[in-house]
This record gives structure tokens, sequence and C-alpha cells, in this order.
């Protein structure tokens, strides 16, 4: 940290007293982990390690100092956390009281929730408080918007020109934040960010670039998928590739449709089996099984259990992927080879990869889908049913045992 105590002083207001109840657990949020680490010491790392912040301070939920502790312990540079008060807008005007006496003239207020604010994106905040009061990082709102009923009925749709999606670190001089938020204090309501409290005061926000990767961290689905955003960086960086295959083939019986990639597709006949026979998903279950050498699709639900009867195929391989997540590894690369004269594969293709996605835990651009006939040979050159040949690339944490 910088140890300067010079004219211009910046200090961070890092803002974790809330409960954080939409994201559900048995903890506030700001404490559960990400990738075996506490949010909130994601966030506040990224201060203590940044060059131009010369002071950290977090205000915590008065019930939290054991959480607060147990999160923070060992990491040097901390002043004494302050307790917040019933509102964000109270609890921000407390740890802005605790920063007044201790020569800071400007502060940065960030929520605990974000801990993926670069150094690039602090050092634009820093700057622009060269020629701003307040400053705020804010991204282009480029989804369309729309606004609804009481009825979750649409009424309009809300021009997005020039409209901003607030992110923070948010920025002041100390003194001019301070002094909006004393007189706020005073007013009926309550803000939801700090610059809108220097809007009301009259102070000029200034807007500069944000990142969509500082995303807040809100719902119980943003934090799986930031949990395994980090894990899979970790473990592309450290642990060990492991590759399986697998290989399926279902006959056609009497029906109408056929389930493939997880996706029910008119077809003249349906293919026979004990659950819903869908061929790609199994040899996907089957390969990722392979790469953690645990066994196949048979040794798990075995066909003579009456209880798969009719299953739908998306559940083995939601099994096989959560095996993997619970050895500590991640699914990395899926690729899925049909084998088919009939029906075509290609108007549905985008629709199987966004399911194969959606049951393991990735995003679509991690799973191939192709197809190819059998040109006229064979079973499946007859018509006779469909083949899948899949190959799964995971990443697992290294271990003696493995070794």
């Amino acid at each position: 940290m910088n140890e300067s105590v010079g004219p211009s002083r910046v200090a961070v207001l890092i803002v974790a007293a809330g409960r954080g109840v939409r994201a559900g657990g048995d903890m506030p949020k700001q404490y559960r982990t990400l990738a075996g680490q506490p949010i909130l010491r994601r966030t506040t790392a990224l201060f203590l390690s940044h060059p131009r912040i010369d002071d950290v301070l977090v205000v915590i939920h008065p019930d939290d100092a054991d959480l607060y502790g147990a999160a923070v312990a060992g990491q040097a540079g901390l002043l004494p956390f302050v307790t917040g008060g019933a509102t964000r807008q109270e609890s921000v005007r407390r740890g802005l009281e605790a920063l007044a006496d201790r020569g800071v003239t400007h502060v940065l207020i960030h929520d605990a929730v974000r801990p993926f604010a670069s150094a690039a994106l602090i050092d634009r905040v820093i700057d622009a408080l060269g020629t701003s009061d307040a400053v705020l990082a804010a991204s282009p709102v480029t989804d369309t918007l729309k606004r609804a009923d009481a009825c979750a009925i649409v009424t309009d749709t809300v021009p997005r020109a020039d409209l901003f999606a607030a992110e923070t670190p948010q920025a002041f001089r100390l003194a001019t934040i301070l002094d909006a938020h004393r007189r706020a204090a005073a007013e009926p309501g309550d803000f939801t960010d700090d610059a809108g409290i220097a809007e009301w005061a009259g102070i000029p926000v200034r807007i500069v670039l944000g990142e969509r990767s500082n995303i807040k961290l809100t719902l119980p689905e943003d934090i799986d998928l930031a949990d395994q955003r980090l894990r899979m960086e970790a473990l592309l960086r450290t642990g060990e590739t492991r590759v399986g295959t697998g290989y399926d083939v279902h006959s056609f019986t009497d029906g109408d449709h056929v389930w493939l990639g997880g996706v029910e597709i008119p077809h003249d006949r349906k293919l026979s089996g004990h659950s819903d026979a869908d061929v790609a998903l199994h040899a996907l279950t089957d390969a990722v099984l392979g790469a953690i050498a645990d066994g196949d699709i048979g040794d798990h639900f075995p066909p003579s259990d009456p209880q798969w009867r009719g299953a739908s195929s998306d559940r083995f391989l939601a099994f096989a992927a959560q095996r993997v997540a619970a050895r500590g590894g991640v699914i990395v690369n899926l690729d899925l080879a049909i084998i088919a004269e009939a029906p075509k594969i290609g108007p549905h293709r985008d629709a199987m990869r966004a399911r194969i996605a959606e049951i393991v835990g990735i995003s679509p651009g991690r799973v191939g889908v192709k197809a190819t006939t059998n040109e006229k040979m064979g079973f499946v050159g007859r018509g006779e049913g469909i083949a899948a040949i899949a190959t799964a690339t995971i990443r697992l944490p290294f271990t003696e045992e493995d070794a």
C-alpha cells in the first residue's frame, strides 16, 4: 500500500453490512466463499494491493464481527472495522465519519460483493478525481429495457440511449460526499447508491467506463457462476487435464419423436431404450465418467433397475458433472458427434449445445455438436438406429493418489 500522507490521501470504504438475503445460504453473501476464499477477502485484496490506495476500511453488520475476523484473518493493512446502521446509507455515512479524522481527502466507496473490479478500473476512477468531485463507474446499457405493470404485462419499451448501469467503485472528494450524506440523513427515504446522494445534493457526477465483468454477486446463480469461473481459471493454471470418450447406439422403434442432446425432435420413429434413449447424452455421460475413471453409465444407472425406466437422460449427464465437481474439477469442453441418416441435426444444433451446457453448468461455447451420416452403410446407414461418439475434456486438481 502507498504510505504517502501528502495532500491527497485516498481511502476505500467497503460496504459489507448487508444481509444478502437474495443470495440464499446460511450466512451473508459477502462471507460465502468463491473457490475456497471468502468474497469479502477477495474484495479487500483488490484495494490492499493497489499502489494508489492509502487506507482500506470495511463497514460490517454489528452481528458479523466473528465472520469478518475469519474472512480477513492475516490480511495486513486494514483499518479497524466500523459497524453499520439500519440502511446502506447510514452504514456508508458512519464509514465516512470514521475516515474524516485520518487526513483522507478522497474516498472510493465499493460494494463488498463486487470482487472482480480490475486495477485498471480503480485507476480510471482515481484519475477522474483529479477534475471531478464525484465519479461513477458505469457501463452502457445494451439490453432492451421493458416496463411492466403489477401483473407483469409489458406496458412500454424504455429507450436505452444514454442509459448506464451503475457500478462501484464510486469515488468522491471526502468532505463533499460526507456533507451530502449528513444532509441526506435528515431527509425521508433511502438512496440506493452514493452517486444518487451526490446527484440529490447538486454535485455533478462524472461517468467513467466500467467493466461488465465487475458484477455484483446478488443471486445464488451469480455466486455459483463466479465460483465456477475462478475454479476453472485456477485449474487452467494448475492441475491436470483428463480426456474421456463415450460411445452409444440405440435402434429405432415405433414412435413420433426422438430425444437427442436433451432436445425433443419430431420424427416418424423413436429410439428404443430403458430410459428416454437419448443416445447423445448417454455418450456424453460415459465420456465425462471416463475422464475421471468412474465407471460408465450402466454402473450408476443399470437398465435392470426399474426406477430408470423412461427416465430423462439429462439426470445421467448432470450426475456425471456433479461427480467431477465433487473432486474439485471442472468440465472444460464437450464434443459430440451424432451419426444418423435422419432426422436432420443441423436445425437443432444450437438448441442441443445450449441444453447440454445448461445440464453440466458450462457455457455453450464449450460444447461442440456435429453430425454425419454413415453413407448408407451398416445399421445406421440403413436407417435402423442412431449412434453417438463423445469426448469430454476436464481439469482436475493433481493429487498424490493420481501420481
